[in-house]
Protein backbone atom coordinates (compact mmCIF):
# COMPACT_ATOMS: atom_id res chain seq x y z
CA UNK A 1 0.00 0.00 0.00
CA UNK A 2 1.38 3.45 -0.83
CA UNK A 3 1.06 6.77 0.92
CA UNK A 4 -1.27 9.46 1.66
CA UNK A 5 -0.73 13.01 1.43
CA UNK A 6 -3.23 15.21 3.09
CA UNK A 7 -2.51 19.11 3.53
CA UNK A 8 -5.36 21.91 4.95
CA UNK A 9 -4.81 24.73 2.48
CA UNK A 10 -4.77 28.30 4.16
CA UNK A 11 -4.11 29.11 0.21
CA UNK A 12 -6.11 28.26 -2.98
CA UNK A 13 -5.04 25.80 -4.92
CA UNK A 14 -5.91 24.64 -8.65
CA UNK A 15 -6.99 20.93 -8.07
CA UNK A 16 -5.82 20.18 -11.73
CA UNK A 17 -2.15 21.18 -11.36
CA UNK A 18 -2.47 19.26 -7.76
CA UNK A 19 -3.64 16.13 -9.70
CA UNK A 20 -0.88 16.70 -12.29
CA UNK A 21 1.76 17.12 -9.82
CA UNK A 22 0.48 13.87 -7.77
CA UNK A 23 0.86 11.58 -10.60
CA UNK A 24 1.12 7.75 -9.81
CA UNK A 25 0.31 4.59 -11.84
CA UNK A 26 -2.54 2.68 -10.66
CA UNK A 27 -4.92 1.47 -13.17
CA UNK A 28 -7.26 3.68 -12.15
CA UNK A 29 -8.36 6.66 -10.05
CA UNK A 30 -11.53 8.08 -8.81
CA UNK A 31 -11.23 11.79 -8.35
CA UNK A 32 -13.86 14.76 -6.93
CA UNK A 33 -13.29 18.46 -7.17
CA UNK A 34 -15.80 20.74 -4.41
CA UNK A 35 -16.41 24.15 -4.88
CA UNK A 36 -18.33 26.66 -2.67
CA UNK A 37 -21.83 26.61 -3.50
CA UNK A 38 -23.34 29.91 -4.71
CA UNK A 39 -26.35 30.06 -1.92
CA UNK A 40 -26.62 29.35 1.79
CA UNK A 41 -27.80 26.73 3.55
CA UNK A 42 -31.37 28.75 3.24
CA UNK A 43 -30.71 29.21 -0.23
CA UNK A 44 -29.83 33.36 0.40
CA UNK A 45 -26.75 34.33 -2.02
CA UNK A 46 -23.20 33.34 -0.57
CA UNK A 47 -21.02 36.45 -0.03
CA UNK A 48 -18.14 33.87 1.22
CA UNK A 49 -17.95 30.91 3.36
CA UNK A 50 -15.60 30.59 6.16
CA UNK A 51 -13.50 27.37 7.46
CA UNK A 52 -11.46 26.76 10.89
CA UNK A 53 -9.99 24.47 12.07
CA UNK A 54 -7.47 23.16 14.86
CA UNK A 55 -4.18 22.87 13.22
CA UNK A 56 -1.94 19.55 12.91
CA UNK A 57 -5.31 17.66 15.01
CA UNK A 58 -7.30 18.25 12.11
CA UNK A 59 -4.62 16.73 9.21
CA UNK A 60 -3.75 14.00 12.00
CA UNK A 61 -7.58 13.09 11.85
CA UNK A 62 -8.25 13.51 8.01
CA UNK A 63 -4.89 11.28 7.54
CA UNK A 64 -6.40 8.78 10.02
CA UNK A 65 -9.31 8.41 7.99
CA UNK A 66 -7.91 8.00 4.55
CA UNK A 67 -5.34 5.00 5.79
CA UNK A 68 -8.09 3.41 7.26
CA UNK A 69 -10.09 3.53 4.18
CA UNK A 70 -7.15 2.89 2.10
CA UNK A 71 -6.72 -0.64 3.91
CA UNK A 72 -10.49 -1.48 4.21
CA UNK A 73 -10.65 -0.85 0.35
CA UNK A 74 -7.06 -1.94 -0.40
CA UNK A 75 -6.51 1.26 -2.30
CA UNK A 76 -3.45 2.66 -3.66
CA UNK A 77 -2.32 6.92 -3.03
CA UNK A 78 -4.78 9.26 -1.96
CA UNK A 79 -4.80 12.72 -2.21
CA UNK A 80 -6.61 15.25 -0.25
CA UNK A 81 -6.79 18.52 -0.23
CA UNK A 82 -9.20 21.37 1.93
CA UNK A 83 -8.82 24.80 1.99
CA UNK A 84 -9.73 27.02 5.41
CA UNK A 85 -10.32 30.56 5.55
CA UNK A 86 -12.34 32.46 3.78
CA UNK A 87 -13.63 31.62 0.21
CA UNK A 88 -15.89 33.28 -2.16
CA UNK A 89 -17.95 31.27 -3.88
CA UNK A 90 -16.79 28.82 -6.94
CA UNK A 91 -13.44 28.41 -5.39
CA UNK A 92 -12.32 24.95 -5.24
CA UNK A 93 -12.77 23.82 -1.51
CA UNK A 94 -11.30 20.23 -1.29
CA UNK A 95 -9.83 17.70 -3.16
CA UNK A 96 -9.90 14.10 -2.86
CA UNK A 97 -8.28 11.35 -5.51
CA UNK A 98 -7.67 8.07 -4.96
CA UNK A 99 -6.07 5.91 -7.46
CA UNK A 100 -6.55 1.43 -7.23
CA UNK A 101 -6.05 -1.63 -9.17
CA UNK A 102 -9.56 -1.66 -9.99
CA UNK A 103 -12.57 1.49 -10.43
CA UNK A 104 -14.88 0.13 -7.49
CA UNK A 105 -11.66 0.30 -4.79
CA UNK A 106 -10.83 3.87 -5.91
CA UNK A 107 -14.86 4.81 -6.11
CA UNK A 108 -16.00 3.18 -3.10
CA UNK A 109 -12.89 4.40 -1.13
CA UNK A 110 -13.38 8.32 -2.13
CA UNK A 111 -17.08 8.05 -1.80
CA UNK A 112 -16.40 6.82 1.74
CA UNK A 113 -13.89 9.33 2.03
CA UNK A 114 -15.69 11.93 1.24
CA UNK A 115 -18.60 11.20 3.80
CA UNK A 116 -16.36 10.91 6.42
CA UNK A 117 -14.71 14.05 5.39
CA UNK A 118 -18.54 16.03 5.51
CA UNK A 119 -19.44 14.75 8.82
CA UNK A 120 -16.40 13.75 11.04
CA UNK A 121 -13.44 16.10 9.68
CA UNK A 122 -13.39 19.02 12.89
CA UNK A 123 -14.58 21.98 10.52
CA UNK A 124 -15.96 24.61 11.66
CA UNK A 125 -17.75 25.98 8.85
CA UNK A 126 -19.27 29.89 8.55
CA UNK A 127 -21.62 31.62 5.76
CA UNK A 128 -21.39 34.83 5.48
CA UNK A 129 -24.40 37.00 3.36
CA UNK A 130 -24.98 40.64 3.42
CA UNK A 131 -22.06 41.12 5.88
CA UNK A 132 -23.54 38.69 8.47
CA UNK A 133 -21.80 35.44 9.60
CA UNK A 134 -23.80 32.20 10.69
CA UNK A 135 -22.08 29.42 12.18
CA UNK A 136 -23.22 25.79 10.71
CA UNK A 137 -24.45 23.43 12.73
CA UNK A 138 -24.95 20.44 10.68
CA UNK A 139 -23.52 19.84 7.31
CA UNK A 140 -25.19 19.47 3.64
CA UNK A 141 -26.78 15.98 2.71
CA UNK A 142 -25.12 13.76 0.46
Amino acid sequence: MTGCRVEVCPDPFDPWQQLALWGGDEAAAAIFIGRVRPTTTDGRPLEALELEHFPGLCERQITAMAQRLQQEHRAGPILVLHRVGRLAPGEPIVLVAVQADRRGAAQRCSAALLEQLKHQAPFWKREWCAGQGTWLVANTPL
